[in-house]
């Protein structure tokens, strides 16, 4: 336990490039920083492929937008930003959130990834807070069970496998993208 004394969200995002790895993987929690574990290749090829079903998805419907890797600034005195994988807007001028650094805007959908053990032991606590945050539905993505966890909060939450397809009907119409395709290696590593 220290006695540091709690940072703000500036405070914070102006001593972050000083954290190990520039802050990438640091986070904000009640005013106290926190690192999570880097991730490995895996993570980045799921974010990679949820940014094209995400690009696909939007190019058709003109719905919303995505954002990755925006804080969100889910507390206030003590303030908590966390950087889930992605997050999904429905409301508001299209990209509006996009250049942020943080935004205090709740999102309809954030995606989060158990792609770490630190991530894998914390990812009930983040979907309720999420949840309790006001955000309608969480993807909670596990690229070593290749899974995906859709919670919302009025309706049961369901697990997919990589044989299944991840749909959204009531957040995102006509989403769809099987959920193998999520933790597909780009064909150029493979290659």
């Amino acid at each position: 336990m220290t006695d540091d004394p709690l940072m703000t969200a500036k405070q914070f995002l102006d001593a972050r490039y000083d954290l190990p790895e520039s802050g990438q993987w640091a986070e904000l929690e009640s005013g106290k920083v926190t690192i999570l574990q880097p991730p490995d290749l895996d993570h980045g090829n799921t974010v990679l492929n949820l940014s094209k079903a995400f690009a696909e998805f939007i190019q058709k419907s003109e719905l919303g937008y995505a954002c990755f890797d925006l804080g969100m600034l889910m507390e206030s005195t003590p303030d908590t930003i966390r950087f889930p994988a992605a997050c999904y807007y429905l409301t508001g001028p299209r990209f509006a959130e996009t250049d942020k650094p943080f935004t205090p805007k709740v999102p309809e959908l954030v995606i989060e990834l158990a792609s770490t053990a630190d991530r894998r032991g914390i990812i009930s606590k983040r979907v309720e807070d999420y949840l309790a945050w006001g955000v309608a539905a969480v993807w909670a993505i596990d690229p070593q069970r290749l899974e995906v966890a859709v919670i919302s909060r009025d309706t049961q939450a369901v697990t997919l496998g990589k044989s299944e397809i991840l749909v959204h009907q009531s957040l995102l119409p006509e989403f769809s993208c099987p959920v193998e395709k999520l933790f597909e290696e780009p064909s150029w590593w493979a290659g």
